[in-house]
């Protein structure tokens, strides 16, 4: 490439979102270059998860991660089976200790139907026993479209159709700022290599997507939101119950809490827990397993000898502070920062797997409104 190159889009980031957005603007006729700063797609948030679709439970009605992930849902599932990806509807149940959490159980499911998610029902104690005889609870609600998917098959799908439509993909390239373009090039791409003019230009670079927004030399600062790193452990136990599904604990904050999920392989995995860090570190904390064990005996019955193991982590960029409300996604167009043709995602953490492509197909239509 030339310091006289020009392409109707550029993406920033080659994680699930950015490669769902590549796929539905290059099926829809646009010349995209997607570019990456890692030397493989999907290395951070995409692909360390707990690799679950959600169906739609938590989020308030209105919001835009209740909507994309209600629709991005059902899209994702057609996609899989038309694509032959590997997953596997297998359900959730969100179990209930004590009356307590049993009234929070009504308000989740209250909220769910009001989301659009109609497919619940309770499960009693007997039901629950006979299901999941492990399990320590009075009844659960029982989420019969949530699942678990193969991320990295998905996100090699998605580049694989963008590809076959004409998108490029440029590993290992860091962005280094981007300026007004002229003419035909509303932004000019800088990297070590090459500049790059474009007409649209998406930022769903994640965890770097604040950093690389201030290297927008004509967005103002003050429209970037603070970058917040919310880092999970996930855990494997020495002994663990055959579970068939996810089974997720009654929210007590803004986290999920830790829960059970499993492969596609029937592993069991625990997890995330969380911690507020202040830079991007994947190291695993031996310290943290106790923790994770008390959190899952509230809810599991384990053998008094069973001991959990940090296997991996994952870090989702929050755009709200510790201790206050989960926020929205936050995709900003122009008429946000009054910049035609420029698209940045914050705060594109779960369920932006679930929702990728409801989110791409959000994107194609704003670049559609602006043609």
């Amino acid at each position: 490439m030339t310091t006289d190159d020009v392409v109707e889009t550029v993406i920033i980031g080659a994680g699930v979102i950015g490669l769902a957005i590549a796929r539905a603007l290059a099926l829809a006729g646009h010349e995209v270059v997607v570019i990456e700063a890692e030397d493989s797609i999907g290395t951070h948030t995409s692909s360390r998860n707990s690799e679950v679709i959600h169906a739609g439970l938590y989020y308030p009605p209105d919001s835009l991660k209740a909507r994309f992930c209600v629709a991005g849902q059902a899209l994702l599932y057609r996609y899989l089976e038309d694509r032959g990806i590997a997953h596997r509807r297998c359900g959730k149940m969100i179990v209930a200790c004590d009356e307590r959490q049993r009234r929070t159980l009504d308000h989740i499911e209250g909220n769910a139907r009001a989301c659009g998610t109609t497919s619940l029902r309770r499960m009693d104690r007997a039901e629950l026993a006979a299901r999941a005889p492990e399990v320590r609870a009075l009844e659960a609600l029982w989420s019969p479209q949530s699942g678990i998917v193969d991320s990295h098959g998905l996100m090699g799908h998605l580049l694989a159709d963008a590809r076959a439509a004409d998108a490029s993909l440029a590993l290992a390239t860091r962005v280094r700022a981007i300026s007004p373009g002229e003419t035909h090039a509303r932004f000019v791409v800088h990297t070590a290599d090459f500049n790059l003019g474009c007409r649209n230009l998406v930022n769903a670079a994640g965890l770097g997507a604040h950093a690389l927004a201030h290297q927008i030399t004509h967005l103002p600062d003050a429209l970037v939101p603070t970058l917040y790193l919310a880092k999970g452990t996930y855990f494997s136990a020495s002994s663990a119950p055959a579970l068939d599904c996810l089974v997720y604990p009654v929210p007590a904050s803004a986290s999920l809490g830790i829960h059970a999920t499993i492969d596609l392989a029937g592993q069991v995995r625990w997890g995330p827990d969380q911690e507020w860090i202040s830079e991007i570190s994947y190291h695993l904390d031996e310290d943290r397993a106790a923790a994770c064990e008390r959190a899952v005996r509230q809810f599991i019955d384990l053998p008094t000898k069973t001991t959990f193991t940090p296997t991996y982590a994952g870090i989702r960029p929050k755009i709200q502070a510790p201790g206050t409300p989960t926020r929205d996604f936050m995709i900003q167009d122009a008429r946000h920062h009054q910049l035609p043709g420029l698209v940045n995602l914050f705060g594109m953490e779960s369920p932006g797997l679930t929702a990728c492509l409801a989110i791409a197909n959000h994107v194609r239509e704003v670049f559609s409104a602006d043609s």
